[in-house]
């Protein structure tokens, strides 16, 4: 206790301020605010975008990040406003979720832990983009300290408030997600007798519901109810099951944001090394646990940390990088636990030998995971400007709104050109070939084909265009109307 009194006297929490103020700089000096929208950031700020119609939004996905953008795509269709505005949100909530455990670690293992996490390449790149994942990273880490908190018998009310407002968060953004991120909260409420309290169970469960209330109802309008929704997200993502990813998930660490279907190479030792250590470094900060007292805080999060990481590890055939960002957070606070306290584990002479060579090696650390960034934010960035130039290209053969899109790519070429999109078959089908003919009536129409590929039947007698190595189908009745006076 005195190690922790002594940790916040002189500075406060200034040092975690400094942390996510740095975080938020970091991700707009090197992700680029310029970078464009990707394929799912599309689909989520379309739903309440003024620039293109909504996109297709299939049964896995949740509203949350929708309405979280909302305040900037309501009235700018300007990415890089977007960018900055998730920049700053993503650093103050670094500062809020490890700023839960201030009362149970000291402030230096507390901003370790929050510069370890948010210097990973993926935390970099993915906190100013509008996706979910670091949200419910965020929404886990802040919930699970709260929660902590909350065990005492004596009714903390911002604590309880805390665990609310976590579970909401992450029921927000993934309600699945979410639910594995809190079984072990409430399987210590269900089995220890200590953590027995009603309050934590009532707000924790409140936080879950109210997050989760919108997507349970769309399930009810939408899908045909409950279960209906959740087969439907199964199938979409492969089939939960028994499928072993970690290979996959190594495979992702070198950059690939999406792994499907996931070949190739591991990336080497200088990019996978700090993935391996991960269970080696944690298991060192629940023996330091151990050691200072706070044990039953460290394994809560080892405990959430497994959890959140199972399905991804263990249930799915594919991989992303940013599936692990709730296992990242979790994990961070024990590893930093662990690094400040490794030199004290060896006699006195020999300190200074392991300070200098830890401090070599989270160096060593730090270029890798900007050589990934960097790397993987100028593939990602010229990916974006090919569906921005194919945009353009289609608003120069008069396809321009109120227009629709459909196949190769169509659903983020149609946000960039301001249409809607329209699939037949796969993940985001909602249409049929009928329809689209039908559409060619009143609305702008083109089909985009791949490199190599043949155009659908309906569309073989349409005009053929070529922007770049791609086809472009377009109905001529039509563009022949559009271009009359």
């Amino acid at each position: 206790m005195m190690s922790i009194r002594a940790g916040r006297r002189p500075l406060g929490t200034l040092p975690l301020v400094l942390t996510a103020a740095m975080f938020t700089l970091a991700q707009l000096g090197l992700v680029k605010t310029g970078m464009g929208l990707g394929w799912d950031e599309t689909v989520y700020v379309s739903q309440v975008s003024s620039h293109a119609p909504p996109a297709f939004f299939s049964a896995p996905r949740a509203r949350g990040i929708s309405l979280l953008v909302a305040p900037v795509t309501s009235w700018s269709s300007s990415t890089s406003v977007l960018r900055a505005y998730l920049a700053v949100l993503s650093g103050l909530g670094l500062f809020l979720a490890f700023r839960a455990w201030r009362n149970m670690f000291p402030i230096k293992v507390l901003t370790l832990g929050a510069a370890l996490f948010s210097t990973l390449w993926v935390t970099l790149f993915y906190g100013p983009q509008a996706m979910p994942n670091y949200w419910v990273a965020i929404g886990a880490l802040a919930g699970a300290g709260y929660f902590a908190r909350a065990r005492s018998a004596v009714v903390d009310r911002t604590a309880l408030w805390g665990v609310a407002a976590g579970g909401a968060l992450m029921a927000w953004m993934r309600p699945t997600d979410a639910v594995w991120c809190s079984l072990p909260l409430f399987a210590l409420m269900a089995t220890v007798r200590t953590w027995r309290r009603p309050w934590p169970f009532a707000a924790l469960a409140g936080g879950l519901l109210s997050g989760a209330a919108q997507w349970v109802a769309e399930a009810y309008l939408s899908y045909g109810g409950l279960g209906s929704r959740l087969s439907e997200a199964s199938r979409i993502q492969g089939g939960l099951g028994w499928n072993i990813a970690v290979g996959d998930q190594l495979r992702s660490l070198g950059g690939r944001t999406l792994c499907r279907p996931c070949t190739g190479q591991i990336p080497g030792p200088e990019v996978t090394g700090w993935w391996l250590l991960l269970p080696l470094l944690a298991a060192l900060g629940l023996v330091t646990a151990i050691r200072l007292g706070r044990a039953a805080s460290t394994s809560l999060m080892l405990a959430c940390a497994a959890t959140a990481g199972l399905p991804y590890l263990f249930m799915i055939g594919y991989a992303a990088p940013r599936f692990l960002l709730p296992a990242y957070a979790l994990l961070a606070i024990p590893v930093a636990d662990a690094l400040i306290r490794l030199p004290g584990t060896v006699s006195r002479g020999w300190r200074p030998v392991v300070t200098v060579l830890l401090g070599i090696a989270l160096s060593g650390h730090l270029v890798v995971q900007y050589v990934v960034l960097e790397r993987t934010v100028q593939r990602t960035t010229a990916a974006h400007r090919e569906w921005d130039r194919t945009a353009d290209q289609l608003h120069h053969l008069s396809v321009r709104p109120p227009c629709m899109l459909t196949g190769y790519q169509a659903l983020p070429v149609a946000f960039y050109a301001g249409c809607s999109s329209a699939a037949t078959s796969g993940h985001n089908a909602n249409s049929t070939p009928g329809e689209i003919v039908k559409a060619t009536a009143w609305t702008h129409v083109a089909v985009i084909v791949a490199p190599g590929a043949k155009p659908p039947g309906y569309a073989r007698s349409w005009e053929a265009h070529r922007i770049d190595d791609l086809r472009v189908y377009i109905p001529p009745t039509y563009r022949d109307q559009s271009r009359q006076p």
